[in-house]
């Protein structure tokens, strides 16, 4: 595996550290900037909405650019977002710095994994994605507590000073591992061109499986915490280690997920789906049993993030002529299922119905996911079969 792809992992690293560790120090944010704990909540959603945006226009905007140009820039307007937040005099500008520094993260994310996938050959595309994608789970496991304690210590300002370092530190990186002309053997791309690859159907089939996967687990673990302390009944001080255990079958999970993407790619994604459901359902059956609860969180991490890696390699089988857009399109479907997950449970939630209502719909969503992916097989067979 080129060291470049493992850099790249490194600045989502980095960047989905800034995306985690907002969680952790909102109530900080809130005390010090003056506004109610709700209204700081809001620069979560700042910055989902900015990722949901960024990557398909900034894959347009710099479409013609040299990977070598497009990446550290991006980096660059990232950490420059962070020493603004970092000083941010009221609410007001540190939310304009979340809504920036998400629109570049996302275009960050798109360029990055189309140039990890052209480094390497096309039988080693999902274990290249997952590494990339494997520093947002150690983001999750390190980065999210590192960056909590920080702030804890030091304040919150802190953290985004630090967030700032690492992203120059990826910065440097990127420019000296990224070859100069992009990726290997990569053509100039044409907008028309990869606008045309884009209306296959089979392709938006691929990214309803994403949002629906992706909403299938967020919706789980956006609530993961208030479940475990006010349904499984254990001690917040617990509930950071069971996050970490999460993380650990996340990593586990895109790494297994990874050396299996490209050579079984349905055969991946049901197993993690099925894995998916009965985990979800599992919890929503025995979420007041510590046991089970800690356990299954385990398990939600490692199948839910163990079909990232054939999510992406999926779309870019589909898109041979349209990798930067597709690609891009595909992280927005991930900020889909990012936003509309939790959104459900949220809803579920004030309804009334608890918090083991959220497994419950993390499980229908699961469910729905699979039916696309059993869909896209059912129509790949005949033309499998035709090439024979």
């Amino acid at each position: 595996m080129p060291l470049a792809v493992y850099i790249l992992g490194l600045a989502i690293f980095a960047q989905g550290t800034s995306e985690l560790m907002i969680a952790g120090l909102l109530q900080d944010i809130a005390t010090d900037l003056g506004v109610s704990v709700p209204d700081a909540g809001l620069l979560i959603s700042a910055f989902a909405m900015g990722m949901l945006v960024g990557a398909p226009v900034l894959a347009v905007v710099t479409l013609r650019w040299p990977r070598r140009t497009a990446l550290p820039a991006f980096l660059a307007i990232f950490a420059v977002t962070h020493v603004v937040g970092a000083v941010a005099p009221g609410y007001d500008v540190l939310f304009a710095t979340r809504v920036v520094g998400a629109f570049v993260y996302a275009g960050f994310w798109a360029v990055a994994a189309i140039t990890a996938v052209g480094l390497v050959p096309s039988g080693a595309r999902g274990r290249a994605m997952g590494v990339v994608a494997g520093g947002l789970t150690l983001a999750t496991i390190f980065g999210l507590p590192a960056g909590t304690l920080v702030g804890q210590h030091f304040g919150w300002r802190a953290a985004f000073w630090a967030v700032s370092v690492l992203s120059v530190l990826a910065m440097a990186g990127v420019v000296a591992t990224v070859p100069a002309g992009g990726t290997r053997g990569e053509d100039v791309p044409v907008l028309r061109r990869e606008l045309r690859a884009m209306a296959s159907p089979r392709l938006w089939l691929a990214y309803g499986t994403t949002a629906l996967s992706t909403g299938a687990l967020l919706v789980v673990f956006g609530y993961l915490a208030p479940l475990l302390t006010g349904t499984t009944g254990l001690p917040a001080a617990w509930v950071p280690a069971v996050l970490a255990l999460y993380g650990v079958g996340a990593f586990i999970g895109i790494t297994i997920g990874g050396r299996t993407a490209d050579a079984h790619p349905f055969a991946t994604l049901l197993v993690g789906l099925a894995g998916l459901v009965v985990s979800a359902v599992a919890l929503a059956l025995t979420a007041q049993s510590p046991v089970a609860a800690i356990a299954l969180s385990f398990l939600l991490g490692a199948f839910g993030f163990g079909i990232n890696p054939a999510l992406n390699t999926r779309v870019f089988a589909l898109a041979e002529d349209a990798p930067t857009l597709a690609a891009s399109t595909n992280f927005s479907a991930f900020n889909v299922g990012i936003t509309v997950g939790p959104w459900l449970g949220g809803l579920a939630i004030g309804a009334g119905a608890g918090y083991p209502s959220v497994a419950w719909i993390g499980a229908l969503l699961a469910v729905a996911a699979t039916a696309t992916v059993l869909v896209a097989a059912a129509r790949e067979r005949p033309r499998v079969l035709a090439t024979r």
